[in-house]
């Protein structure tokens, strides 16, 4: 299982050089800074908690280069008090970054559940998120996952299986999930 300290030294170690980007944990909100003066770009995540870590890393990994130049991508955020069109409107915006984060879970051997990330739907029945994000999943597989995400993904599992190949175990982890 990966801590969320491998999780940062193995972002510096994918993205540092090339993208001045670092992931930085012990932040009470997740936040995403572009770079500035002499300030590297950061990736924040809750705490010390390494899916916070993962969930953010995906969004990073999704965002263009114009997003990555703006605070927190640009991407609007409400609370976790969202009506249902509201809820609707971000599990939308929501299913491509689920699906890379997780991928990225189960590189890192972590468990994966999606996230409607909404206190105010205590009892709501977020399957139909989930479907959406694992056929997003198998679109990656097939179609191939975003460049970051790949690298980051494929970084993680060499970590601690080098035996494996890549794209078959994506394979197998999705089979898996889905019987």
């Amino acid at each position: 299982m990966e801590s969320a300290t491998q999780l940062v030294e193995a972002f510096s170690a994918c993205f540092f050089s090339g993208f001045n980007t670092r992931l930085v944990g012990g932040a009470e909100e997740p936040l995403y800074l572009p770079e500035q003066k002499n300030m590297p770009a950061t990736v924040f995540f809750r705490l010390d908690y390494p899916s916070s870590a993962l969930h953010e890393v995906s969004h990073w990994c999704i965002a263009g280069q114009n997003r990555r130049l703006q605070e927190d991508y640009g991407y609007w955020y409400e609370s976790d008090t969202r009506d249902l069109q509201t809820q609707q409107a971000f599990e939308r915006v929501e299913v491509k970054p689920q699906a890379v984060e997780c991928i990225l879970h189960w590189a890192a051997d972590l468990p994966f559940r999606v996230s409607v990330d909404n206190l105010s739907f205590p009892d709501y029945d977020a399957m139909h998120f989930e479907q959406a994000v694992m056929l997003q999943v198998g679109e990656y597989i097939s179609s191939g996952l975003p460049e970051r995400a790949k690298v980051f993904s494929m970084y993680l599992l060499a970590q601690r299986r080098p035996d494996l190949i890549f794209d078959e175990f994506l394979k197998q982890q999705y089979e898996d999930y889905c019987r």
